[in-house]
C-alpha cells in the first residue's frame, strides 16, 4: 500500500482529498501547515507528496526547499497544489524540483491521476536503477578495492607527511577584508596525487584515522597561527572542525588544551567547527563537551546551520558563538525567492542570539550583495578564494586583501 502525505492547510479540503484517496486505497497521511507536513516527511517518507502552496508557518516553497536539500528527501515525488494557474509560480516551483501541479478545484481523476503518475515514474526510476546496479557490479568492487587501498595507505601518511592544511579566507562583508580561515586537510599521495576529502574522510572516519588526522590537524593549524602572528597578523581566528569520533572523546577538551599550551596560542584565537547533524545526535553529551570546551575560551561555531531541521528548538540550548549558513541557501539567492526568507530569518534570529554569522559557498557578487543588505558578518567561498595552501593565504594577508 503506497503512503500519501496530504498538506494542506484548509481542513475542508484536506479531508476530503484523505477521504477520497483513501477509499482508493492509499495509506494516507494529514499536515494542516507546512512545518508539521516537513517534520511528517522527514520521519515517514512517503511515496508522494501533495503539498498546497500558501500555508502559514512554512509555504510550499519553503517546504521543498527543505526537502530537496536533504539527499534522504531528495527525490521524494512532490505535487504542488494550488489555488491559481500562474506561469510564473508554476516555473518557481518547477525550477525548485516540483514534478507536478493541481489547479483547485481538481477532480477525482486528475488527482490519482497525479498521484498514478508519480508513482509509475518512480517505479520506472527505481527499475532504471536496479539495472544500473546489476551492470556494474564490476565498477562497485572496483570501488570497492580502491577504497581498501585508501584505507591501508592513510595508515602510514601522516608518517610520510602527506596531508597539508590549507586554509579558505572568511571575509568581513562590511571592510572587504579577510578577517579569519577554515583550515580545511588536504591528502598529496605520493602515487595517485590529490586525493579529495569525499574520498578519504569517509574512510578516516570509518577506521578511526580521522583522530590522529584531527588532532593533526588542529596542532598544525595553531602553530600555523602563531607563525601568522610572529609575521604581524594579531588579529586572525581559524576555524578547525571536529569529526563526531572527535567531539565525543572523553577527554577531547583535555587534548585540545594540550595543544593549545605546547602551540603557545591563545584559546579566543581558534574556533572549533561542528556540524548541526552532529549536535542533534546526543544533545545532553554534546553539551557537557561543549561547556567544557567554552570553559578553554575557544569560540564554537556550528556549520552546515539549516540542514538538520532541528535547528530553532536546540540553538538556544548550545553554547555556540558563530553560525555557518549552509551553501545550499546560499546559491543563487535573489530578494523574493523562497531561500531568501529563509536567509534573512537566520541572519535575524542568530543577531538576537548575539552570534556571529559567517555565509558559505558564496560564488558569485550577486550573493554577496544580497548577504552585504541583510547585515550577514562574513562570507566564504569562491567568489573570493578557494582553500589555499599556508603559503598563499599568507601572501592575500600581505597584500591588505
Amino acid at each position: 500500500m503506497k503512503n500519501i502525505l496530504v498538506i494542506e492547510d484548509e481542513e475542508v479540503i484536506r479531508e476530503n482529498i484523505l477521504k477520497l484517496l483513501k477509499a482508493e486505497g492509499f495509506n494516507v497521511t494529514g499536515a494542516e501547515n507546512g512545518m508539521q507536513g516537513l517534520s511528517l516527511a522527514m520521519a515517514n517518507l512517503p511515496d508522494v507528496i501533495l503539498c498546497d502552496v500558501i500555508m502559514p508557518e512554512l509555504d510550499g516553497y519553503g517546504v521543498l526547499t527543505a526537502l530537496r536539500s536533504n539527499p534522504v528527501t531528495a527525490t521524494l515525488p512532490f505535487v504542488f497544489l494550488t489555488g491559481k494557474a500562474d506561469r510564473s509560480e508554476m516555473r518557481q516551483g518547477m525550477e525548485l524540483g516540483a514534478d507536478d501541479y493541481l489547479t483547485k478545484p481538481f477532480t477525482k481523476t486528475e488527482l490519482v491521476g497525479a498521484i498514478a503518475s508519480r508513482l509509475k515514474k518512480q517505479e520506472a526510476l527505481a527499475e532504471q536503477y536496479n539495472t544500473l546496479c546489476s551492470q556494474s557490479s564490476d565498477l562497485i568492487e572496483d570501488a570497492r578495492y580502491k577504497l581498501e587501498l585508501i584505507k591501508k595507505s592513510l595508515s602510514g601518511a601522516l608518517e610520510r607527511e602527506e596531508f597539508q592544511v590549507y586554509y579558505q579566507p572568511q571575509v568581513n562583508l562590511q571592510t572587504g577584508k579577510i578577517m579569519s580561515a577554515e583550515a580545511l586537510v588536504r591528502w598529496m599521495h605520493p602515487e595517485r596525487g590529490l586525493i579529495a576529502p569525499a574520498e578519504f574522510i569517509p574512510a578516516a572516519e570509518e577506521t578511526g584515522f580521522i583522530v590522529a588526522l584531527g588532532e593533526w590537524v588542529l596542532q598544525t593549524a595553531c602553530r600555523q597561527i602563531i607563525g601568522w602572528q610572529d609575521a604581524g597578523f594579531l588579529d586572525l581566528r581559524v576555524a578547525v572542525n571536529l569529526s563526531p569520533r572527535q567531539f565525543y572523546q572523553p577527554d577531547l577538551s583535555n587534548r585540545v588544551a594540550k595543544i593549545l599550551e605546547a602551540s603557545g596560542l591563545e584559546p579566543s584565537c581558534l574556533e572549533l567547527e561542528l556540524t548541526e547533524s552532529l549536535m542533534v545526535q546526543d544533545a545532553e553529551s554534546a553539551i557537557a563537551s561543549l561547556q567544557k570546551l567554552k570553559a578553554l575560551g575557544v569560540s564554537i561555531s556550528i556549520d552546515d546551520f539549516g540542514t538538520g531541521y532541528s535547528s530553532l528548538s536546540y540553538l538556544t540550548q548550545y553554547p555556540f558563538d558563530v553560525l555557518k549558513i549552509d551553501r545550499c541557501f546560499i546559491s543563487n539567492i535573489i530578494d523574493g525567492c523562497n531561500k531568501a526568507a529563509i536567509v534573512k530569518a537566520i541572519i535575524e534570529m542568530a543577531h538576537s542570539l548575539c552570534l556571529e554569522v559567517i555565509a558559505e559557498g558564496v560564488e558569485t557578487e550577486a550573493e554577496k550583495d544580497f548577504l552585504w543588505r541583510y547585515d550577514c558578518d562574513a562570507m566564504q567561498g569562491y567568489l573570493f578564494s578557494p582553500p589555499v595552501p599556508a603559503a598563499d593565504f599568507e601572501q592575500m594577508l600581505i597584500e591588505g586583501k
